[in-house]
């Protein structure tokens, strides 16, 4: 974990929003920022503007290995895959991997939810950020995978702030460091093009968990074989959910005769009709 970016030379493959938004930060942070995307200056004209007011060097066209003979750590943009010749190379020298959403759970001072699943990642993770602006006003943030980077509003963050952030098997694979709570909705086969096959893809999504104390949470949906056959691998308190009602033991949100129902222990709420 690094929390003093000063002097290190990092080296951000991909200039896309995440690629973007962890340049500006690294660099007003000390570091000595280098962005690698494949595409040309002319390609590029819009989002170099914007970074014009930082300093970022740009390598563009390509991505070279001697990069790596001044480079710190490597940050991967979402979709950079792990099999990327440069990326191979930096592993092989035993530079260290990271990208935006580590480095944001690396610094950010407030409790964690972090969201993923195959499908409905998205939806959930927006409606959970409705709940909590509800709920926190101004004090909640939403992004990860969607919208803003959080990268981006961590330095204005408090500890009694909240942060939901939606993370792909992509940041996953990455990451040391686990949520709060982190949820897995579901996993079914999905960019397997990128992680080959099942078992690597449902690792990474399994990375949420594997880093959680026994003070945090884990939500696994039940009625997916895929998330709740993760059940063993959860550190602190497992709630699920389903469209059935449960055996007693399992803390969860169940559907029953119209109404979505919480058994917390030997508490029950009933929450909403459908």
């Amino acid at each position: 974990m690094k929390t003093n970016w000063n002097g290190k030379r990092v080296l951000i493959l991909g200039a896309a929003r995440q690629g973007l938004a962890l340049a500006r930060w690294l660099a007003l942070h000390g570091a000595h920022v280098t962005l690698s995307d494949m595409r040309s200056a002319d390609e590029l004209r819009t989002v170099r503007e914007a970074l014009a007011d930082v300093q970022v060097d740009w390598a563009l066209g390509g991505h070279p290995l001697a990069l790596l003979d001044t480079t710190d750590v490597l940050c991967l943009s979402g979709g950079i895959p792990l099999t990327l010749p440069i990326v191979a190379e930096a592993v092989s020298r035993g530079i260290p991997l990271s990208n935006d959403s580590e480095i944001f759970m690396e610094v950010v001072p407030c409790k964690t939810i972090g969201i993923t699943g195959s499908a409905g990642k998205t939806t959930t993770t927006t409606l959970v950020g409705r709940m909590a602006k509800n709920a926190y006003g101004d004090k909640a943030y939403i992004g990860g995978n969607i919208g803003d980077p959080l990268i981006n509003y961590v330095d204005n963050m408090k500890a009694d702030d909240v942060a939901i952030l939606e993370l792909s098997s992509f940041q996953l694979e990455q990451m040391t460091i686990s949520p709060n709570v982190a949820a897995i909705l579901n996993i079914t086969p999905n960019h397997l093009d990128r992680h080959g096959t099942m078992e690597t893809y449902t690792a990474a999504k399994a990375r949420i968990l594997e880093f959680q104390s026994k003070n945090d949470i884990a939500v696994l949906g039940h009625d997916d074989k895929g998330a709740w056959n993760l059940r063993n691998k959860v550190n602190g308190k497992l709630f699920t959910f389903s469209l059935h009602e449960l055996d007693e033991g399992l803390d969860v949100s169940y559907y029953h005769d119209g109404l979505l129902n919480l058994r917390d222990g030997n508490a029950y709420l009933p929450l909403i009709l459908r």
